[in-house]
């Protein structure tokens, strides 16, 4: 599933191509996502100005004149600008049309999402509940440490949370906890306002370093078979089963919390 970081690189690869552009049409070649294609999409989008595009969580934000298109990628959604006449290829799903250029919506599993909305898109149902961005000045360790107070959940599954703090995901929860030495098991209410100070410096130390990862490769955005320039990512202990920690040398250990596989050291994390 692309995660913030993966959002966010999308956001900055987009945005330069349809920013200050219009709309001419919309072809929807499967109108079956997570929910179906909103029905008067064509008519609302076409001639509408893209504003500003932006992010909420893992949500891009198309700001237009009258309203406002909310993109989610789902387990396997990218959006790539490709040049017009280019043909729809296989999971191909929405091209939004400008002129001689698409931004087209590719989605194997279909569980991405788009919606139009012609109010504040940030008190949209998908979105008004969501916790504070990691980056923001509201995401702090003693707002996580309040938040926490008598949890039995899992810490893990706490951080993974977007009503906790908005973004978070899978890959960048493994990598925070175990750069905090944090058993990603222990029970959100067991940790030390301490452990959360590093917890929550270090949840904005991976994603902010897994951003600038991504922003390297933006000139790459745009590629011949279409596909955006996702980067490759340096991790400690995601994916790693078996594999030495980098610090202690113990095996990497995985475990099922939430459905989730979480990778972590069993020497390192306590």
């Amino acid at each position: 599933m692309p995660e913030l970081p993966e959002v966010e690189t999308t956001c900055r690869g987009i945005r330069p191509h349809i920013t200050g552009r219009r709309i001419t049409d919309l072809i929807v070649h499967q109108r079956q996502l997570r929910w179906p294609v909103p029905a008067q999409l064509k008519r609302s989008l076409k001639g509408q100005r893209i504003d500003s595009v932006g992010r909420r969580a893992k949500y891009l934000l198309l700001e237009c004149e009258s309203g406002c298109l909310i993109v989610h990628l789902g387990m396997s959604g990218s959006l790539h600008i490709v040049a017009s006449g280019v043909p729809a290829q296989k999971h191909d799903q929405v091209d939004f049309v400008f002129t001689n250029t698409v931004l087209r919506f590719h989605d194997p599993r279909r569980f991405g999402s788009i919606h139009w909305t012609r109010r504040d898109p940030l008190r949209h149902k998908l979105l008004r509940n969501l916790g504070p961005e990691p980056f923001s000045e509201a995401f702090t360790a003693r707002y996580l440490y309040d938040r926490a107070a008598s949890r039995k959940v899992s810490i893990k599954n706490f951080i993974m949370s977007s009503g906790i703090v908005a973004g978070v995901g899978n890959i960048y929860a493994s990598e925070a906890l175990f750069l905090s030495g944090i058993h990603p098991q222990r029970a959100a209410g067991r940790i030390a306002l301490s452990r959360y100070e590093k917890l929550v410096a270090n949840i904005k130390h991976v994603l902010g370093t897994a951003i600038d990862a991504g922003g390297t490769t933006l000139r790459d955005f745009t590629r011949e078979d279409g596909r955006p320039g996702y980067f490759a990512q340096k991790l400690n202990v995601y994916n790693r089963r078996g594999e030495p920690c980098p610090v202690c040398g113990h095996p990497i250990l995985l475990r099922t919390l939430g459905q989730r596989s979480s990778f972590y050291c069993g020497r390192c994390q306590h």
